[in-house]
């Protein structure tokens, strides 16, 4: 979909999330920065999906969404 690997835009921020967590709510700038690359290629994406694939990636991305506003509130995304 849209020339993304989609099991890699699934499997990169559940990393991220995962880490986050572990960590308790702190990630690198290196994942921050993946995280922030895939917020972007899901929204680029998502309108492209049936209704279950639209719904798993809104997830996903609403969770990599919120990770990067608590990480770095200060960051622009």
């Amino acid at each position: 979909m849209a020339g993304f690997d989609m099991v890699m835009l699934d499997a990169d921020p559940a990393g991220c999330v995962s880490v986050w967590l572990k960590r308790q709510g702190l990630l690198d700038d290196g994942r921050w920065n993946v995280l922030a690359e895939c917020e972007q290629r899901l929204v680029r994406v998502i309108p492209e999906l049936d209704a279950y694939g639209r719904e798993y990636y809104q997830r996903l991305l609403d969770m990599t969404v919120l990770i990067l506003d608590a990480d770095c509130p200060q960051r622009q995304h």
